[in-house]
């Protein structure tokens, strides 16, 4: 297996995850741009949001559902935070594995990058 998130959500790679589940798995990025900053990934391997069908949509769903639940514990939900998903190289994207940047902490700037 080559995808370093899958390697990840297996138990391969070790990382401090911040929640698990059946579905998805959530740990600090290794090069934060906010005070907190977190990836929140599927489990299965989904390579990018042009991945996604009617027979993976729902954990999309959840993973917002943990994202929120991981702001209020990080005490961002009041004053805010940003989630951010590239898709593709021109995206942004550089590891080809569906993942969402929960960010905060900070104020962020429109636009971005």
């Amino acid at each position: 297996m080559s995808c370093i998130f899958c390697q990840i959500a297996g138990g391969e790679i070790p990382t401090t995850k911040l929640y698990e589940d059946d579905l998805v798995v959530a740990f600090n990025d290794l090069e934060p741009q906010a005070p907190v900053h977190i990836l929140i990934i599927p489990k299965q391997h989904i390579e990018s949001v042009n991945d996604i069908s009617s027979e993976n949509s729902s954990v999309i769903a959840h993973i917002f559902e943990v994202a929120g639940q991981l702001a209020k514990e990080k005490g961002l939900a009041e004053n805010g935070y940003r989630i951010v998903n590239n898709c593709g190289e021109w995206g942004g994207q550089s590891v080809m594995h569906l993942h969402f940047h929960l960010l905060g902490g900070r104020s962020m700037e429109w636009p971005p990058g």
